[in-house]
């Protein structure tokens, strides 16, 4: 029987850990924390609880398809709802806007809101499911550094329609060339923090991703987003998968060319496959020191990170919803401080996740568990005090503004999470969400590969590599991982 060994215990190491074990392998998964999931991890402060990572479930089948390799029901295990909005947005010059998850009722409340045309709108969310469709069978389903990859059918598709992805200019130029509106150019330039990147750097490619949210739809998974991380841990050990926590790895051991195992502080662990779950960063700066790096992949610029603030309110909020932004009035000039000038904006876009909207026991009867975030540089050595007493204070006061409350007087407990704490709580480098910002059009193909090409026998999965961060993309990069293994095996 072939063997593998994951490193970290993230949703994308736990995936791949599933389908090689249903391919027959022997599986261990190795993790430096106590728990299971990475990002996608859970806590609990006071009555509150809190998911403490990613919050927009999308593409829930990719979750259901890991039961159903062993003939398993997942709604015995896993359940979710179809929410039918999207997220609400607030501005500051008053506008608002309910967002249904429904493209046609998308459009026609834009119109009627924002005074453009309804079909302005759904011309532009039908290129971006074309988009769709003819990148993931090459960017999102395979591997971009096989060969193979390149003489598919739907390669030979996407190469013959090339012009139609918006290669050659940014997605904020194309949002403001096709919507005009400038209310609606900023709800669509923010899909670009979908991937930590700046929607005046990275390419008009990125306006797919509205289609993830307004065709195939967005999701609340019963029990929070954590209940993935936990329904798919206990699906790994009902298979047989075994769990080594609180098990740092410390180095990839590597002989003749090819990894055969894993150092930890008190042993040393061998196996047929070696697969890295970690920050492609720190897989080879803290595990493979004696190997030669891919020294162009490590450069890359960073993805934005994230300030969280993890709030107990004690009230309740009519006009808002389980995903909530409210926006920076210069969207621009944020991006070049988070991204430029490696500091926080004075005036950030705010998103607020309540999941006791969807869960009331999330948050004491009259309450709310408000999780709420900011767009951050990645860690460079700011003084991270001074940016969380900044970041609190812009957050409350925008929030004042746009729903006329006294926030402040409602925080009953709260908890901050920082870039520093990121990295040393996940190992992902700098703190950065998605490893390698997308700011330019060759990001894809500058991210690291799923295998390595210099050491047989090693592969990677994880947010830092092909094809980039967020819970899809991470499990989508799982099935690319194990199937390129289960094809040597």
């Amino acid at each position: 029987m072939a063997s593998a060994i994951i490193i970290g215990s993230g949703i994308a190491g736990m995936a791949a850990a599933l389908r090689l074990r249903a391919a027959g392998m022997d599986v261990s998964v190795f993790e430096a924390n106590q728990y299971p999931g990475g990002k996608l991890h859970a806590f609990e402060l006071g009555a509150y609880r809190f998911d403490a990572g990613p919050s927009l479930f999308t593409l829930p089948e990719l979750v259901t398809e890991l039961f159903e390799l062993f003939n398993e029901q997942p709604k015995d295990f896993f359940q979710y709802d179809r929410k039918e909005t999207v997220c609400h947005y607030f501005w500051e010059d008053g506008k608002r806007f309910t967002a249904n998850a429904n493209r046609e009722i998308f459009a026609r409340d834009a119109a009627a809101i924002f005074g453009v045309e309804a079909s302005t709108i759904l011309d532009y969310l039908h290129k971006s499911e074309k988009k769709y469709e003819l990148t993931s069978p090459l960017f999102l389903e395979k591997s971009l550094h096989k060969i193979a990859t390149y003489f598919s059918k739907a390669t030979f598709e996407a190469l013959k329609k090339v012009g139609s992805l918006d290669l050659g200019i940014n997605l904020h130029s194309l949002n403001e060339k096709s919507i005009v509106e400038p209310h609606l150019v900023q709800l669509f330039n923010r899909y670009a923090t979908y991937n930590g990147s700046s929607p005046y750097l990275t390419n008009g490619v990125m306006s797919l991703i509205p289609h993830l949210e307004l065709h195939k739809g967005t999701y609340f998974p019963v029990g929070g987003m954590h209940r993935i991380t936990i329904s798919l841990y206990q699906l790994a050990l009902r298979q047989g998968i075994q769990f080594h926590f609180q098990t740092k790895v410390e180095e990839i051991l590597v002989k003749e060319g090819r990894a055969i195992g894993i150092r930890t502080k008190d042993n040393e662990h061998f196996a047929d496959y070696i697969v890295s779950n970690m920050d492609i960063y720190a897989t080879y700066k803290k595990m493979l020191k004696h190997e030669k790096h891919p020294a162009r992949t490590l450069r890359q610029e960073r993805s934005s990170s994230a300030i969280i603030f993890y709030w107990g309110i004690n009230r309740q909020f009519a006009d808002l919803d389980l995903h909530n932004i409210l926006f920076s009035n210069h969207y621009k000039k944020e991006f070049e401080h988070v991204f430029e000038q490696k500091t926080l904006f004075e005036d950030p876009t705010v998103y607020i996740n309540i999941t006791s909207k969807e869960q009331a026991s999330d948050a004491p009867a009259g309450h709310e568990n408000w999780f709420v975030m900011i767009n951050a540089p990645a860690d460079f050595g700011q003084d991270w005090d001074a940016c969380v007493a900044q970041a609190r204070q812009n957050i409350i006061d925008k929030v004042n503004r746009l729903l006329g409350v006294n926030l402040a007087s409602l925080i009953e407990v709260e908890d901050v999470l920082t870039p520093p704490l990121i990295e040393q709580r996940t190992g992902s480098y700098r703190g950065s969400l998605y490893g390698a910002a997308s700011n330019s059009k060759f990001a894809a193909f500058l991210r690291h590969s799923n295998f390595s090409s210099q050491l047989k026998g090693l592969y990677c999965c994880g947010g830092s590599v092909h094809p980039g961060g967020g819970i899809p993309l991470c499990l989508l990069y799982a099935k690319i991982t194990s199937a390129l293994i289960i094809s040597k095996s």
